[in-house]
């Protein structure tokens, strides 16, 4: 039965395959790779187009095709090499409806006995050839030949039973060559790694099963011990009960698994409407998401727009207008006259002014000579608390140390002194006795070398006798 809806490309192809002659159809048949290639791969519309190719018997054509000898086959074995390649794409993924037994157990069995066929004539011709161009050539069309029939078991694992026993892949086995022995060693390993996933698939597929059955058990043994222990507890509770109050007792009995009933039903709904309504929620979550980043865009954009917009102008003021600003400053000096005073008034007002600007400098300049010597007391007291903090004891104390703390600038000298000798000590060091330092850490000092002649020191324009 033809399919309905034909792709027109398959009904012309068909007809051309019918009319032609049979040397001519192998190289009509190539079409068909340009028509699988343009259509998207997994999609239904590839589906549909293998369907009619096998509908319209193009798959068998290629069996066919593929049966013959190369040498009669316009093309030679570039056309049958790609006619291998649209046979096993064709094949894979195919849902052959009615004649599902046909293809399953003939169609296909027949294209992986022809694949290894033709892999055994190439093998032939690659060993009898003289050139290494034809060598080179004929080691192509044998990978492609290879790799078509590989995509073709992945797609039905079945078929590498009848790839493994077959006498044809024993001999190409056996082969002489390095080239053709590598190629046929790596199509069984694939093959073996497809058989093998496709045990593993067998396996979990029957474990899953399992553990559904035994749940499945499962259930149906608690659903008894269920029954059975309300039985019993019914039993009971008849020898404890009245036999008046039974019937009270059963009706409060069904009023509870009633409520029961009602309450898990009640939650079955609400989660089902929920789970209904969670995509509108999520629709509507994001459309007020959008609509106020839109109207915070909308806001900034005519922000922006009024504020650099071009200055319009002043408009010309009419005569109504002229008359109408006029009466309203008429009105504000008649609501607010102005207070007249003297020359005299205005000089004395002037030069009381000036007198206390000139307080007021006066006493900014003595803040300010106030506020150094504040800060140069407190600079003293610092240095001063800093020395006697690193003062030497009583007993090890000397003559000259108690001139340190006599002097006012003996102290600065003694501080810039050991701050001097602080970096010096700090350069010099060797690099390894930086490590962990960080600035501004304290780096003691030797005494010796903190003990200066601070009376050879010229010290604020003076020198000690």
């Amino acid at each position: 039965m033809k399919p309905t809806g034909t792709d027109p490309r398959i009904l012309s192809l068909a007809a051309e395959v019918a009319k032609s002659p049979e040397q001519n159809v192998p190289v009509i048949l190539l079409k068909l790779k340009e028509i699988i290639n343009n259509t998207p791969l997994g999609s239904s519309e590839l589906k549909k187009i293998k369907q009619d190719i096998y509908c319209y018997d193009l798959i068998q054509y290629c069996l066919l095709v593929l049966s013959q000898d190369c040498s009669r086959i316009q093309g030679g074995w570039t056309t049958v090499s790609q006619l291998t390649q649209i046979l096993s794409h064709c094949c894979v993924g195919l849902e052959p409806g009615e004649d599902a037994e046909e293809f399953y157990n003939e169609l296909l069995p027949s294209a992986a006995e022809n694949f290894l066929v033709l892999g055994r004539r190439l093998q032939t011709c690659f060993i009898n050839a003289a050139k290494g161009e034809e060598k080179d050539a004929l080691l192509h069309f044998f990978e492609v030949v290879t790799d078509s029939l590989f995509w073709l078991l992945g797609g039905h694992v079945q078929l590498i039973q009848n790839v493994l026993k077959s006498d044809h892949f024993l001999r190409l086995l056996q082969t002489d060559s390095v080239q053709i022995g590598s190629m046929v060693m790596t199509l069984l390993q694939n093959i073996l790694q497809i058989n093998r996933s496709k045990r593993t698939k067998m396996l979990m597929k029957l474990s899953r099963q399992k553990e559904e059955e035994d749940h499945r058990l499962q259930l149906q043994i608690q659903r008894q011990r269920a029954m059975r222990l309300s039985r019993e507890i019914r039993l009971n509770m008849l020898e404890i009960v009245h036999p008046g109050q039974v019937e009270k007792h059963n009706r409060e009995i069904e009023e509870k698994s009633a409520l029961i009933i009602q309450k898990h039903w009640k939650g079955y709904r609400e989660r089902k409407n929920f789970r209904q309504q969670r995509p509108s929620l999520t629709e509507y979550k994001a459309a007020v998401i959008l609509q106020r980043a839109t109207l915070k865009f909308l806001a900034k954009c005519r922000k922006k727009k009024k504020l650099f917009a071009p200055w319009p102008g002043l408009r010309e003021l009419t005569d109504a207008r002229r008359i109408e600003l006029k009466q309203q400053v008429d009105d504000y000096i008649r609501r607010h006259p102005g207070s007249q005073i003297s020359d005299v008034t205005s000089r004395e007002l002037h030069s009381q002014a000036q007198e206390r600007l000139q307080c007021y400098f006066m006493g900014r300049a003595l803040e300010e000579r106030s506020q150094q010597h504040r800060e140069a007391l407190m600079a003293q007291i610092s240095t001063n608390i800093e020395q006697l903090m690193k003062a030497p004891s009583l007993k090890e104390a000397e003559g000259k140390d108690p001139e340190l703390f006599l002097s006012r600038s003996r102290p600065v000298a003694a501080k810039a002194k050991q701050a001097h000798l602080t970096t010096l000590k700090h350069i010099q060091a060797p690099w390894w006795k930086k490590l962990g330092e960080e600035a501004g850490d304290d780096i003691d000092i030797p005494k010796d070398e903190l003990s200066v002649e601070l009376g050879t020191l010229f010290i604020g324009g003076t020198k000690p006798p």
